[in-house]
């Protein structure tokens, strides 16, 4: 398939070279597919885990729920199908 950039011109066929380029950079940027999803996981894992720290206030008993339940939150990334597929826990 040709690929086309745009130009005052109209529209020109990319040439072999930036043809190279464009698939290597496609490439590239499906490569980090993965990590960008599981930098994703982790920022709402974190805000999950942020919204129940005040159970672990010192001044605070946290029930035996709560502490399953962050301990879930935590280990989220350790899931089969991590970062695509998240079984998120349930708050209590």
């Amino acid at each position: 398939m040709t690929n086309y950039k745009a130009t005052p011109n109209g529209n020109v066929a990319l040439t072999p070279e930036e043809e190279t380029q464009l698939a290597s950079d496609r490439a590239e940027h499906a490569a980090g597919a993965d990590d960008r999803a599981a930098a994703e996981v982790r920022t709402e894992r974190d805000a999950k885990l942020s919204a129940t720290d005040w159970t672990a206030s010192t001044d605070v008993t946290m029930t035996a729920e709560m502490t399953t339940y962050r301990q879930a939150l935590r280990d989220v990334p350790a899931q089969t199908g991590f970062p695509n597929t998240i079984d998120w826990p349930t708050e209590p």
